[in-house]
């Protein structure tokens, strides 16, 4: 490079170097040193066309040009520094980096136009002009990031979306108004309830109203964009405000839920608050055309639904064969504070493009109220942003002015197109503020006196936008007057017809429509018709064995192949993961689909499963469920990211909005459950007593002490079993393959839905007792208890117990010769079938040593949950033969476990 006369401020040396490395290769270049040389090429090639002395371009200043490009690259890249998006800031400080003489162009020539390369198509500008525009686009009351982006189309489509038009908003005078009127309504609704039920909570929307305009303009688009569904999710704050005036839930219902004496008509058990429920509608556009929308109901754990929806929209996308994944959008709602704070979030964009779990791109909007419950923002976050996070994944990020509704509503419009265009995620921040405390009894002046005085002052948002509308003509002042009393109006209307019940002690029940709960018979213990016949078995069976011809798998996994076809063959020897698969193969022939998901699904945590084989040579997949019969139900193994909490709230998701399908999570080891506690406790063990949602989810947590340590033994039984109540869930650990067999079918086979937590075995897998015939299959059913198959000649000693330890008991009893012991299993935890764990006991009249035997620690396991059931069926007190109560689930040692579990085993013998 010559005449390179800035080289002072730059080593001239490294720019030479790095020249060429552009001419050989651009791309091994940082973006702003492409921009630099693109810029120095460009005012080359302009000179060269139209000589030193033309008059369009300025003369021949390759360097200035360069500059000018190098300006354009940087408000691209950090304009949304200076951008005017926060409401409670009058003034912005400036950048250093966008200062003039940081781009070196405190001396270029106001007169003179330069090329902008791609800015605008390619024109030419003198640097003022170009400056203003830019400022106008990237400084505004929107601030765009998108140059992280590495696909350089997404950033083409994005600069061609904004600039031409300086990213201002265009909208005709009757949608300008119409978002006006979204504003009004959504403010007018908090006001009301403010006065109306003073001190109640209700987690308002003030001060981030906008949100209903916002959300009005993406459902009117939807239509013109190809989408038919939106499934949403979001935390308590606004939600009222988005039931009532966006999903159409009357005002009456809701302001009934305000009533002290208020008593859902529950279908289904204790309920919630109302600021956690759900809804489902279905709205009209102007277009004609209705969008479904759908709320997911939500804890107050912020940012949990965020999977869960995930998972709805799937299901919702495979209901509709919306393969393309165009017609059923994801919609998430999120806090400031909880979208940088919450790890959920990180899991939850991390599904977003992996091939078990991507929906075409979500909306993501965050209501940046600027505040956490108490803490700043600088004490919440490391990042400059609440919204950083999202560019690990690289998508498109609009902060904007939450006092601009049309400016929302603009970047509404653009972020549906992105998302339809590219099946990305985008997000919108809607930098805001929150008018009251935490909640409306909460007084935030204690804490920010500053910031709440000055929100105390700050215009209502309809006022901003209506004056702008009155001074530009789009309506009179008047108009707006109408539209208040009219809004006034009909809250009043609906809060006189409430209170009028209630004076009148009205004692109908009171039922909405558009309520996602489901009422189903109640659990029971009625045998399901889950055992096949024998010709359909084999026709799964020997596909399940059989490779193509020519494929080439591992000669391991080929010989593994052939054994479990010669034992089915031999009518025995079915182990665990045969017998899974054979129930899979059963269903799927029978026009039930099965999902399956987690780490390692596809082989297996312990390399038991193979549901999918590879080629060795070519890696193809092969995946013998998918090829039974071309009139079968689908089949779907997905290996998971290195996530609990998203992937198990997807599937929990999932099988909300697909009841009929076998959908199944799979933990690597039981307690890494541990990592989606949340989901557990706040959606799947009660989401049918809190907003009647049913799941027929099936959760695999491998379990059971073979000495590894603390970490990999126990999935935590003791968890699960202290939430069951009301036949909520149902808590299993079966002893033989068939029992898995046939619990699995008879999870699609009853009339109700409840999800099943089976502690899944470890090296049962494997052990050679652990077997069972075709004729278990093909005759058998599912046993909650199993009584014993050799039962003691002298009745006096029952041992009661569960899972592997089983085997370690009988084994014990045979090596030793004891003949007065019997052993029953307990298969099914709970639900409990107390009426025939009496039937078995009372066969053995005259016992007298009754003993529970399991491996834990007696303060975890089953212990706690069995001793009343089995104190009420035999009418004494069980001894207790196991672990001594610790704060650890199991001993580091191995000849520790041994020695312990031998006590264990030697002590339910002789208790």
């Amino acid at each position: 490079m010559k005449n390179l006369t800035f080289a002072n401020r730059w080593n001239a040396d490294l720019i030479d170097q790095y020249y060429e490395r552009w001419l050989e290769n651009p791309d091994e270049l940082e973006p702003q040193w492409r921009a630099f040389f693109e810029g120095f090429e460009l005012a080359q090639s302009v000179t060269a066309k139209t000589g030193p002395s033309a008059a369009a371009p300025g003369d021949s200043d390759p360097i200035t040009q360069s500059r000018v490009i190098g300006a354009i690259y940087a408000y691209r890249s950090i304009g949304h520094t200076e951008g005017h998006f926060n409401p409670l800031h009058k003034e912005v400080l400036e950048n250093p980096r966008l200062k003039l003489d940081r781009l070196g162009l405190e001396s270029a020539d106001p007169a003179k136009t330069f090329h902008t390369g791609n800015y605008l198509g390619g024109v030419f500008m003198t640097v003022p002009d170009l400056l203003e525009r830019l400022k106008r686009t990237y400084c505004g009351h929107i601030g765009c990031e998108y140059i992280h982006i590495l696909e350089t189309p997404n950033r083409r489509w994005i600069q061609a979306r904004i600039e031409p038009n300086d990213n201002q908003p265009v909208f005709q005078n009757e949608q300008k108004v119409r978002i006006l009127r979204k504003v009004m309504e959504a403010e007018q609704f908090e006001r009301f309830l403010h006065t109306r039920y003073v001190g109640q909570k209700r987690f308002s929307l003030e001060g981030a109203e906008t949100l209903i305009a916002a959300l009005d303009v993406l459902i009117e688009k939807c239509p013109h964009m190809g989408v038919e569904e939106i499934v949403m999710g979001m935390a308590h704050r606004g939600r009222l405000n988005v039931l009532a005036n966006i999903l159409g839930k009357s005002y009456e219902y809701i302001f009934r839920e305000f009533s002290e004496n208020y008593i859902p008509d529950t279908i289904h058990g204790d309920g919630d608050v109302k600021y956690h429920l759900g809804f489902e509608s279905v709205r009209p556009t102007s277009s004609g055309k209705k969008i479904e929308l759908r709320l997911a109901a939500n804890p107050s754990h912020l940012e949990a639904v965020d999977p869960v929806v995930e998972g709805k929209a799937r299901a919702r996308q495979r209901i509709r064969g919306d393969w393309d994944r165009k017609r059923v959008l994801p919609f998430l709602v999120h806090g400031d504070a909880a979208f940088a704070g919450q790890g959920v979030v990180m899991e939850t964009l991390n599904l977003s493009r992996l091939k078990g779990y991507l929906t075409g791109g979500t909306i993501h909007f965050v209501i940046n109220n600027q505040i956490g419950f108490t803490t700043d923002p600088r004490e919440s976050r490391s990042s400059r942003y609440c919204t950083d996070i999202a560019k690990m994944i690289e998508v498109p990020i609009f902060h904007v002015n939450g006092d601009d509704p049309l400016a929302v509503a603009h970047v509404m419009g653009i972020a549906l197109e992105y998302r339809q265009q590219f099946g990305d995620d985008v997000v919108i921040d809607m930098y805001c503020y929150r008018k009251h405390g935490h909640n409306e009894s909460d007084e935030p002046g204690f804490t920010q006196p500053g910031l709440y005085k000055q929100i105390s002052q700050h215009p209502a948002i309809s006022q901003v936008l209506r004056e702008r509308l009155v001074e530009e003509k789009t309506l009179t002042d008047a108009d707006a007057n109408d539209l208040t009393k009219e809004f006034q109006q009909a809250l009043n209307d609906s809060f006189l017809r409430v209170k009028k019940e209630e004076e009148e002690k009205e004692t109908k029940k009171k039922t909405f429509e558009g309520s996602a709960a489901v009422k189903q018979p109640a659990y029971n213990f009625e045998p399901a018709k889950t055992h096949v016949a024998k010709g359909v078995l084999t026709r799964v069976a020997e596909t399940l064995t059989t490779i193509p011809a020519n494929f080439k798998p591992n000669s391991k996994i080929q010989r593994q192949l052939e054994t479990k076809w010669q034992h089915f063959q031999d009518g025995g020897g079915i182990d665990w993961a045969f017998a899974e698969q054979l129930a899979w193969g059963t269903l799927l022939l029978e026009g039930t689909p099965v999902r399956i998901s987690g780490q390692d699904s596809e082989r297996g945590t312990f390399s038991q499963r193979h549901a999918a084989i590879y080629d060795v040579e070519t890696r193809v997949r092969y995946v013998p469920l998918l090829n039974l019969d071309p009139e079968q139900a689908t089949f779907c193994v997905h290996n998971s990211s290195l996530s609990e909490a998203a992937i198990l709230g997807f599937d929990f998701g999932y099988s909300l909005d697909y009841p009929d399908m076998l959908a199944m999570w799979e933990a690597q080891f039981g307690d890494f459950g541990n990592g989606a506690q949340t989901h557990f406790d706040q959606f799947i063990t009660s989401s049918e007593s809190k907003w009647g949602r049913v799941t027929g989810l099936v959760m695999l947590l491998p379990h059971g002490y073979e000495g590894q340590g603390p970490e990999h033994s126990s999935a935590r039984l003791e968890r699960y079993l202290q939430a069951c109540a009301e036949d909520n869930i149902q808590v299993c650990m079966m002893t033989t393959p068939a029992q898995y067999f046939h619990v699995l079918r008879r999870q699609m086979k009853r009339s109700f839905k409840k999800p099943l937590v089976i502690m899944a075995p470890k090296s049962l897998l494997r052990y050679k007792d652990c077997v069972s015939s075709v004729e278990d299959l093909t005759k058998g059913r599912f046993q909650e208890l199993l009584d014993d198959e050799k039962p003691a000649k002298k009745n006096e000693r029952l041992i009661f117990c569960a899972g592997k330890v089983y085997y370690d008991l009988i084994n014990h009893r045979a090596e030793h010769k004891i003949d007065n012991a019997t052993i029953i299993r307990v298969e099914q935890f709970y639900p409990m079938n107390e009426k025939r764990l009496a039937e078995i006991i009372e066969q053995y009249k005259g016992f007298k040593h009754l003993v529970w035997c399991q491996e834990e620690p007696q303060n975890m396991g089953g212990w706690t949950h069995m001793y009343p059931y089995l104190l009420k069926a035999a009418g004494r007190p069980p001894a207790f033969a196991g672990r001594a109560a610790a704060a650890s689930p199991a001993p580091g040692s191995l000849m520790v476990h041994k020695m312990e579990q031998q006590a264990l085993v030697e002590d339910a013998f002789s208790l």
